[in-house]
């Protein structure tokens, strides 16, 4: 769908979008446009007692005039308490409530209402940047569709006082866009598609943009000691993959060799659990809903759209991304249970459970990041245990960190942009279920209690003492319907809690 951005005006023939704030009184330009269809919109509210403008309510008013074809009116809720995240959903609201109508343009007019903190070109460009997000699609593997099911819209005319400035800060969020697109379509993809070895090529691409990217290989992974990443891979004839991908764009302020540990002249690094199909190995998962598990490896997923939405936006911060890329299946050169492997740190896991293999990619793949990069913080992402969808639903992801600025600036940064994380606790006397009498630990606690703790705990231990978040996304990766700014499907949760992130906190303001 093509965004363009032009001067106010009321426009004279078409589909035209326009805004009210809540007790349904329209934007200045909502009521130039009434003026000019003797008060049809008007009487349309009137007509309509459940619409008041709220956020999230919308009114279509069919055949206004003998040229104006349709008037969609989109909530804003009180004018005082609109939030960016408001903004975005009303442009998804636009974009789900006329792109299967058969219109193929449609005319935004945004202005600001009375006490609303945002201009109307800021207004724009969020309202935009919500449509676009709204707009995704995976459809590559439809070979017959028919023409009702394919939205007709292919054009949206966003009209604001200052279209320059929208137009700028919309190609921001255009790029964060990209990075979100990028993530979904990673995660739709089947595993028979998307495997270790091509899941590494998606981040390759990312070269073209800036981004220095490097592959390692099996061996490569052997000599480095990842015993623990390595043992989930073995069941499998995909070879694993960890790929490391670089943006520099603050050159100056720390190095592609990292810097002190934990200290402001270290990258800031991101790390994924990429499991492309998760069978549970040995430990097999029961067959309902194992369809699902193609997207086991969303937590890569983000750390990839990320990246892209860095270098894409060229964010001044010198990040790092991780992902760490195996197929968990069961086989006959399998992980069992009982098995004993050694991590890169030396530290010696007994797998007690094969199905609870992420935690052992990410123990390597952190350590990994934590040794060479020396990073200034760690998130790492994780679609790691069934039992956070049991604490939180889909509604908020679960976090755990070490560190509580870093914690405190993820739950502002998630509240932004509507991607909320909930803090959840880390102690020694979680820590103390995952003792092995065999080895220095073991993968599972003792029987199903604080499950999603316990997997936090573990991926800790390889951590030490670099400030570290860990994002348990399993319940928000992907959403069986839709939201304003989420077609069901592939959420990509986490590419835009993570660049508002870089973005408030990290970036080079120089």
């Amino acid at each position: 769908m093509k965004i363009s951005f032009s001067k106010l005006a009321v426009p004279e023939t078409g589909v035209v979008v326009i805004g009210a704030v809540e007790d349904g009184k329209l934007t200045p330009a909502g009521q130039e446009l009434d003026k000019k269809l003797k008060g049809a919109v008007a009487r349309a509210i009137k007509a309509a007692p459940r619409f008041k403008g709220k956020k999230e309510q919308s009114l279509d008013v069919l055949a206004p005039s003998g040229k104006i074809d349709r008037v969609l009116v989109v909530g804003l809720g009180k004018a005082k308490e609109i939030e960016a995240r408001d903004l975005q959903a009303a442009g998804g609201q636009v974009y789900a409530g006329l792109a299967n109508r058969g219109y193929a343009a449609a005319t935004v007019l945004v202005d600001a209402p009375k006490g609303s903190p945002f201009s109307g070109d800021e207004m724009a460009a969020e309202m935009a940047f919500g449509a676009r997000l709204r707009s995704y699609r995976f459809d590559k593997y439809r070979t017959k569709e028919e023409a009702d099911d394919k939205p007709s819209l292919k054009t949206l005319r966003m009209l604001c006082d200052s279209p320059g400035k929208a137009r700028e800060a919309f190609g921001i969020r255009d790029r964060v866009a990209d990075g979100v697109f990028l993530t979904r379509d990673l995660v739709s993809e089947p595993a028979n598609v998307l495997y270790p070895e091509t899941l590494a090529e998606h981040a390759k691409a990312l070269t073209e943009l800036g981004v220095d990217v490097e592959i390692m290989t099996k061996a490569q992974m052997e000599k480095l000691g990842m015993g623990a990443l390595l043992g989930v891979a073995q069941g499998s004839i995909r070879e694993p993959r960890l790929v490391v991908m670089q943006w520099q764009g603050a050159p100056n302020s720390g190095g592609r060799k990292g810097g002190a540990k934990g200290t402001e002249s270290g990258p800031v690094a991101f790390i994924g659990k990429g499991v492309t199909f998760d069978t549970g190995g040995i430990s097999i998962k029961p067959s309902g809903g194992m369809e699902d598990m193609k997207w086991d490896m969303g937590g890569a997923g983000v750390v990839i759209g990320l990246m892209k939405a860095l270098a894409g936006r060229a964010a001044k911060v010198n990040a790092v991304g991780i992902v760490g890329l195996v197929e968990n299946m069961p086989s006959g050169t399998a992980q069992r249970p009982g098995d004993i492997v050694t991590s890169m740190s030396g530290q010696t896991i007994e797998v007690l459970n094969t199905d609870a293999e992420g935690r052992l990619v990410l123990a390597d793949a952190v350590w990994y990041c934590k040794e060479r990069f020396k990073p200034r913080f760690m998130v790492d992402l994780a679609t790691l245990t069934g039992a956070i969808i049991i604490c939180l639903g889909s509604e908020k992801a679960g976090m755990f960190a070490n560190d509580d600025e870093l914690a405190d600036r993820l739950f502002e940064a998630g509240e932004a942009v509507g991607e909320g994380v909930w803090r959840l606790p880390l102690s020694d006397s979680y820590d103390k279920l995952i003792r092995s009498d065999a080895a220095d630990m073991k993968n599972i606690g003792d029987g199903r209690g604080a499950g999603s703790i316990v997997g936090a705990q573990f991926i800790q231990r390889f951590v030490d003492d670099t400030p570290w978040a860990h994002l348990d996304i399993a319940g928000v990766t992907w959403s069986k319907k839709n939201t304003p700014t989420v077609p069901k499907g592939g959420t990509a949760f986490g590419v835009r809690l993570l660049d508002r992130l870089v973005a408030d906190y990290y970036e080079d303001k120089g």
